[in-house]
């Protein structure tokens, strides 16, 4: 039998080598872990040989010479005289408590975790987005408790829990081996509350609702997140505190439609307006008046861009623009008069826009 094939590794093998494959096929082949598998204790009972063998430097030597060895009472019973207990302060070895270290729950696991964050959710304007501005919203959390300061038990009614000696972790027997699990009576704390706080039942939080001013910047986009750290859910155990995220939702305006910093609006004009020309004053979006000149001969459908009148860019690289879509609207003709004078305008006007672009009758259609 070859030791150097039984743990696969070249016959020049570092000690780390040698210790890294046993590790790896002690947790494959141990018979704890193939209980009733005669085959696995064999191939144990080799590894574990090959094992002490190998380690020891004189012996390794000894063993690449081709001596006889007389092999140790630990490796001919195979698994029985190894320390199975995890030791403390210890170098690294290769004891079963770490060999297994990385298969079992480790020793203990903190009970502190933080707290899932809060998402609230702001509606602002296009006018409050234009100049910037402040906004309280309200932020409904689970905050730790004040009499109990999260613990869910009075202050004074906390003590060593009796299951664990105020340890955290008790020790539990897998056939040859035991180890350290979490304490179940006191989830690995190591204190037991005896008595629940009054205040929040013994959960540890209690609800809240806490007002909050928080700046929106100008040019703000739409679905932006501001964060408020610390204002989230609480943590559990006295784990730190979860955030808030406040989402900004801009709500739709009744004139101007926004498109990243510029904004389109649409510009009623009259026939007349139209043809003839004319000044419109439109409302700015932070406030006052701007002046639309429309020339004479504008059409339906034309645009006019009004510079650095839009919304402020969020990085804060200048203005939008504000762009103008003129609408002509034809009036209601209801009186007799204004069928007239309409009538005449079209008299006036020998080459209309379907003559321009149409054959008349007298063409020959």
């Amino acid at each position: 039998m070859d030791f150097y094939v039984v743990l696969g590794v070249r016959r020049d093998a570092s000690d780390g080598d040698i210790r890294r494959a046993y590790k790896r096929l002690a947790r494959q082949y141990h018979p704890d872990l193939n209980p009733g598998d005669r085959e696995a204790a064999a191939r144990f009972h080799d590894i574990a040989m090959a094992y002490e063998t190998l380690t020891e430097p004189d012996r390794r030597v000894r063993y690449d010479r081709g001596e006889h060895l007389t092999l140790p009472s630990t490796a001919a019973a195979g698994f029985t005289g190894f320390d199975f207990s995890p030791r403390v302060h210890a170098e690294p070895s290769t004891t079963f408590g770490d060999l297994f270290a990385e298969v079992f729950a480790p020793l203990t696991e903190s009970r502190q975790s933080r707290g899932a964050d809060v998402h609230v959710e702001a509606t602002v304007t296009l006018e409050d987005i234009a100049l910037g501005t402040r906004r309280a919203v309200t932020v409904h959390r689970q905050a730790a408790c004040d009499a109990c300061a999260g613990t869910g038990a009075v202050r004074t009614a906390a003590v060593p829990c009796g299951t664990c000696e105020g340890t955290g972790a008790v020790r539990v027997a897998r056939g040859h081996m035991i180890f350290s699990t979490p304490c179940g009576r006191c989830g690995g704390a190591g204190r037991r509350a005896v008595q629940p706080c009054r205040a929040c039942a013994g959960r540890g939080v209690e609800a809240h609702a806490d007002s909050v001013t928080i700046e929106v910047p100008a040019g703000v986009h739409d679905g932006a997140v501001v964060r408020l750290p610390g204002l989230g859910h609480a943590g559990r155990a006295g784990g730190v505190p979860g955030d808030a995220h406040v989402t900004i939702s801009v709500a739709a305006h009744p004139l101007y439609r926004r498109d990243g910093p510029d904004l389109h609006v649409e510009v009623p004009v009259a026939i007349h307006e139209a043809a003839l020309g004319t000044r419109i004053a439109l409302p700015a979006i932070d406030g006052g008046r701007v002046r639309l000149r429309v020339p004479p001969g504008t059409q339906s459908g034309q645009r006019f861009r009004l510079r650095e009148r839009g919304l402020p860019s969020p990085r804060g690289d200048g203005r939008g623009d504000l762009v103008a879509e003129v609408r002509v609207m034809l009036p209601p003709v209801l009186d007799e008069r204004s069928k007239t004078i309409l009538r005449e305008f079209g008299d006036l006007q020998r080459e209309s826009v379907r003559d321009a672009r149409f054959p008349s009758d007298e063409d020959g259609l």
